[in-house]
């Protein structure tokens, strides 16, 4: 009878017993910066040091950072976030070492979208600066307070979000770089939000000098950029500076694009069912504004698509999709151009993302490699729980999830169905399809060859490193097998690798020395000589 007594005692004061240190983090806002209510996600981010504040410190190889959405916050409301709460890259606070720490929360805004498509969403809003949680305006941030941790105590962290981040400060025009915004009727009337498209433009030497020169354009695709294309800066050291500002080079206007979206600080430049009409919103709205206020020729032949990564697979895929109305690409480590291979994922024969099947065993999926020594720097399950902190229902901002908002279908809740489930790594063979059907480029070229490949001749080149670190070069492998077998027409262009260790970033020739590869293009494509932009 006492044992039974003594156990009683025991399991009625178990709820008071600190059988390990817990560590938890209650964290608010004003009322001074919100007397309404919010929706959005709140992150602790936790740094070994304070060079920088820890939120700058947050990405792919950054800090623990961890995650926990909310809605209709209150002000002076706290929210919870604890050992329960999933984190990256360390998944849980009950695994955080002993030690110094920084920490510092951010209040990540949702705005609600009404979509035209019948739809009800919460995602972030970008505020110009390219779907960017850690220093997007009007987010809310804390002060960064200094802990020390003792995993046998417990601990309670409370953190107010007390500061708003603030505008972004658009450099101002120079005599080289013009910089415009519009909003897009196209867009706003799908998100039920106002919507805009911006361009920062390069004018080549001698424009204000020659008010009757009109010019051929390059669009420079890629990641959300105020900054001018081809690496261009103000700067006399500067290789594209020096040659752009010489007498004797090619004349063009060059121009990088700014299209962010509620999923990513870029659309793909694509019609997309969860992003919306972003290749008409580009093709009606933005670049018809461009070729009014700037002096450039308004034929397909005279407009040219470059890029790396994203903007690798964009400027591909632009050259395909609209193939008069572009008159060549040179695409530098493009995203996939063919789904065999998805950072390390066949989405029509895997049956996991996070593995590959065996009879007898399962090997983990590489997302990330370090190019010169062949390294895993992560794997596919590491990157994608770092996405899910990030954001739920793909609203991380990262690239995984645009990859699957840009090709995916819409999902019943409205957000994009996804390939794979982000916490198991299941993968949805009917969303594959979808994939296939729609952006795979080597299949739609494969099966669309006879109408599109007369008007794509010479007008298709990929370069691509053979150790990209997202594997990247396995999809322009399978592309080269198709374009190489091309009959009636042959398709004329050219796919340069680099050799052995050659990752990611790697380039046969600076963009400075592109521009002078288009000059020559153009010398051979131009339905009429163009010699003038030389002079």
């Amino acid at each position: 009878m006492k044992k039974i007594l003594v156990y009683c005692l025991i399991i009625a004061f178990l709820p008071i017993i600190d059988l390990h240190g817990q560590i938890k983090f209650e964290i608010s806002f004003p009322e001074s910066l919100s007397a309404d209510a919010l929706t959005g996600r709140m992150f602790v981010c936790i740094s070994r040091n304070n060079e920088r504040e820890p939120r700058l410190q947050a990405g792919r190889y950054g800090v623990q950072l961890l995650g926990a959405d909310f809605s209709e916050l209150k002000p002076g409301t706290e929210i919870i976030i604890d050992e329960k709460t999933l984190g990256y890259p360390i998944a849980s606070l009950e695994d955080l070492p002993a030690g110094e720490y920084y920490v510092q929360a951010v209040l990540n805004k949702y705005t609600k979208f009404n979509r035209a498509d019948g739809h009800t969403l919460w995602m972030h809003n970008d505020q110009w600066e390219g779907q960017n949680w850690r220093r997007s305006p009007g987010n809310l941030i804390s002060e960064v307070q200094r802990i020390v941790h003792d995993p046998q105590k417990s601990q309670t962290i409370k953190l107010e979000t007390s500061k708003e981040i603030p505008p972004i400060e658009v450099p101002a025009d120079s005599k080289w770089v013009k910089r415009f915004k519009i909003q897009s009727k196209i867009l706003t009337d799908f998100w039920g939000q106002p919507m805009y498209l911006g361009a920062t433009v390069l004018l080549p030497k001698g424009y204000e000098d020659n008010p009757e020169q009109k010019y051929p354009t390059i669009y420079h695709q890629g990641h959300f950029s105020l900054r001018p294309a081809l690496r261009f800066q103000e700067d006399p050291n500067n290789e594209t500076y020096q040659k752009w500002t010489s007498d004797n080079y090619p004349r063009f206007i060059a121009i990088t694009l700014q299209h962010p979206t509620p999923y990513f600080d870029d659309s793909y430049a694509v019609n997309s069912a969860n992003n919306g009409p972003y290749g008409d919103a580009i093709h009606q709205e933005l670049i018809p504004e461009i070729e009014k206020r700037f002096r450039s020729i308004p034929e397909g032949w005279a407009r040219l698509l470059t890029g790396g990564s994203t903007g690798g697979w964009e400027s591909f895929a632009l050259q395909v999709f609209y193939p008069d109305f572009y008159g060549g690409t040179w695409s530098f480590a493009p995203d996939p151009l063919d789904f065999r291979n998805v950072e390390g994922i066949n989405i029509y024969e895997d049956v996991n993302a996070f593995y590959k099947v065996h009879e007898w065993y399962n090997v983990p999926i590489i997302n990330t490699r370090n190019h010169e020594t062949a390294e895993a720097v992560l794997t596919s399950e590491q990157r994608n729980r770092m996405e899910l902190v990030n954001g739920t229902k793909g609203r991380s901002g990262q690239q995984l999830d645009i990859w699957s908002a840009v090709h995916g279908p819409v999902g019943d809740d409205g957000y994009f169905k996804p390939l794979f489930n982000k916490s198991s790594g299941e993968i949805d063979p009917e969303v594959a399809a979808y994939w296939k059907e729609n952006y795979d480029l080597r299949h739609i070229l494969e099966t669309n060859w006879k109408e599109l490949g007369p008007k794509l001749v010479g007008k298709l080149n990929i370069i691509a490193g053979h150790m990209d670190n997202f594997y990247l070069n396995q999809g322009v492998y399978y592309m080269e097998e198709f374009l190489e077998s091309t009959e009636e027409p042959y398709y004329a262009g050219s796919v340069t690798y680099g050799a052995k260790q050659k990752g990611h970033s790697w380039k046969p020739y600076s963009y400075a020395e592109l521009v002078e590869i288009m000059a020559e293009h153009l010398e051979k494509t131009a339905p009429q000589k163009i010699d003038v932009w030389k002079k």
